[in-house]
């Protein structure tokens, strides 16, 4: 039983936590707000200068999440300003149980993007605002469809804890691992990840043999801070599987080292989005003949059979030598590891359906593939 760290205190007040006039204002008072820079440019409109956590390079994944509140009629109009990247992610715009997504006016070069909201107030940002508070709502519904107990795999640099859950025995001889949520604006992926576990979760007590590791939000900080990217020590956490200088992939690791002897990692499943549906799995070379036995019974043939989720799979090494989870897992376990790419723009119903149906066909291929 970990002991907690102190409490975290209170996230400081950023400069532009709260950017007004007479009539509208916008602010940034939430888990998985933006740190924007606010300019006032007009007595309803706004400009935010949209950065990353830390100098680039990194990867162009510009967060931005803030809600507004107007009085009156007219409309507000907010002006992404990008720097170290360009506009990505469409607005999503959420007041109430309401929500849609909004038009915005993007520049040639994608390095701004205009957007015109209705009256009254609503949330603002660049996907689905999924914070800390709901990957521990999902351990919670999970709990309560399985009957196993949530825990806390580690502590962040926030003390934030990273919550988990084991489905099935623990003494199942082979172990799946489920992470997600290491770049925070990566929602897609979080969203086919909660349906993909609803699934599992529903039928833990038929898992035979076979138990599953859900970390479902390994990098809350960095989410809860509205970063593009890293965890609040500046580093990405899918670069640091085999480094370990974070405490997020070390309380992972010191899980895995834990394991009763009888119980060996089986298959790990890295959730995440990018610009298309697609699946980073082992090359050719690097498969064994039991890995790719797997890879044709659970995705191979059904690139197009979901309805409304086309995917790829893309058998590479992907940023070999660079330290993800991905290539950790199967140079440390010689086991299938995969990276579940979202697309951005997936459609949502058709994202949660194929999650569901990968699950429920997750376990027979397995099965398949040792036989």
């Amino acid at each position: 039983m970990q002991t907690p760290p102190p409490e975290p205190a209170p996230s400081p007040v950023v400069a532009g936590s709260a950017c007004r006039t007479a009539t509208a204002s916008l602010h940034f008072d939430f888990d998985g707000a933006s740190a924007s820079a606010c300019s006032v440019t007009g007595e309803r409109d706004f400009t935010l200068l949209v950065t990353p956590e830390h100098f680039p390079p990194i990867n162009p994944s510009p967060w931005y999440a803030f809600r507004y509140q107007a009085e009156g009629d007219a409309p507000v109009t907010v002006t992404l300003r990008y720097l170290g990247g360009f506009h990505r992610y469409a607005p999503n715009w959420r007041s109430g149980e309401e929500t849609r997504d909004l038009a915005a006016a993007v520049s040639d070069n994608g390095a701004k993007a205009v957007i015109a909201l209705p009256p009254g107030s609503g949330v603002v940002s660049a996907q689905e605002v999924i914070a800390p508070g709901d990957a521990a709502a999902d351990l919670a519904r999970w709990s309560r469809l399985s009957g196993a107990p949530v825990f806390t795999i580690g502590f962040s640099h926030d003390a934030r804890a990273i919550g988990a859950i084991r489905l099935g025995r623990e003494d199942a001889p082979r172990l799946i691992v489920l992470l997600g949520r290491q770049h925070p604006p990566e929602v897609t992926g979080a969203i086919a990840m909660r349906a993909f576990v609803d699934a599992l979760a529903a039928r833990a007590d038929t898992l035979g043999d076979v138990q599953v590791l859900v970390v479902p939000m390994l990098n809350p900080d960095g989410t809860a801070h509205g970063h593009w990217r890293a965890n609040r020590g500046a580093v990405d956490l899918n670069r640091d599987w085999g480094l370990f200088t974070q405490p997020e992939t070390r309380a992972v690791k010191a899980w895995l080292d834990a394991l009763p002897s009888g119980v060996r990692p089986a298959l790990m499943v890295d959730f995440h989005s990018t610009g298309r549906n697609l699946f980073y799995v082992q090359g050719k070379g690097e498969a064994s003949v039991d890995q790719q036995r797997f890879l044709a019974a659970w995705l191979e043939g059904r690139e197009t059979a979901l309805a409304g989720y086309p995917f790829t799979i893309e058998p590479r090494n992907a940023n070999p030598g660079s330290g993800t989870a991905k290539n950790w897992f199967h140079q440390t376990y010689a086991i299938p590891s995969y990276t579940y790419e979202v697309g951005d723009d997936a459609d949502r119903p058709a994202t949660v359906a194929a999650a569901r149906a990968l699950a429920g066909s997750l376990i027979p291929a397995l099965d398949a593939a040792k036989d």
